[in-house]
């Protein structure tokens, strides 16, 4: 019995996944496939760059994919890598390729600790001001560093982009602080666990119009497919969970959420 048998996914259409890696190499094996079956299901994605070689990779795919697009930047895992002259390249692809559409996932990472975290600072700060002069929406990759992000973000209340904290693990008083700078906030499969009831206050309370939904596949599969392979179209069940949490029917937050994403993306 296949995946799909056995956990088909909801029903909605039109579906938006607004953080997602299908240059991964857990995909490698399906990748054209499972492409396939999101242009079946009318789904857009956002394929998200974490150094400078998979934001290559990011913009490579969303070339060639009509319903993809892209975004390139330096992870915090990586900002001991970065250099000054990876600013001309990220703004060759912010400039010149028109489906690229954010600076992303850049910030700060306190679980890892893979690079200093004073080298995680200033590179998030470059990267703000680069997308700040270019205009572009930044993707926010935030853990265990919520206090020194508010930080830098109010640092730059006057050249801040418009963000959006990925996968958010805030809670509802970070959220708010989140939301007072502007920031859209996007759930991913941790708000579809029974223990996440710090996320599950800030899906129910947040305005509807700075809401955004995401996998980050091929990590962190929501219910009911947790400890699987992750991917694109499993955002279903986390628009399904948030539906419910709000007493919404799904297709319409489906429907919000799309537009919400392409709004913030400046997805026509």
């Amino acid at each position: 019995m296949s995946r799909r048998e056995e956990t088909p996914l909801p029903e909605l259409t039109g579906l938006f996944d607004t953080h997602a890696h299908p240059t991964d190499n857990r995909f490698d094996e399906d990748r054209e496939a499972l492409l396939a079956s999101m242009r079946e299901r009318g789904m857009l994605c956002v394929c998200v760059g974490a150094d400078m070689e998979s934001s290559a990779a990011s913009v490579e795919l969303a070339r060639r994919e009509e319903s993809i697009y892209a975004s390139v930047g330096v992870h915090p895992h990586d900002a001991k890598a970065f250099t000054e002259s990876d600013v001309p390249v990220l703004t060759g692809w912010l400039t010149r390729e028109p489906k690229v559409v954010a600076l992303g996932e850049i910030g700060l990472d306190y679980y890892y600790d893979l690079s200093p975290r004073e080298v995680q600072k200033d590179v998030f700060a470059r990267q703000l001001d680069l997308a700040y002069e270019l205009q572009k929406p930044v993707i926010l990759h935030i853990r265990d560093a919520h206090g020194d992000t508010i930080d830098l973000l109010r640092a730059h209340k006057n050249r801040l982009p418009r963000c959006v904290v990925h996968c958010c693990s805030a809670s509802w008083e970070s959220a708010k602080v989140y939301l007072n700078l502007g920031c859209m906030i996007s759930f991913a499969g941790p708000v579809t666990l029974k223990r996440s009831v710090h996320l599950h206050e800030v899906a129910v309370n947040m305005p509807l119009d700075r809401l955004m939904i995401e996998t980050d596949s091929p990590y962190l599969a929501p219910e009911p497919v947790r400890g699987r392979r992750n991917d694109p179209r499993n955002v279903a069940f986390i628009c399904q969970f948030i539906a419910q949490l709000r007493g919404m029917d799904a297709q319409a937050l489906c429907d919000v959420t799309r537009e919400n994403g392409k709004r913030f993306y400046g997805i026509k």
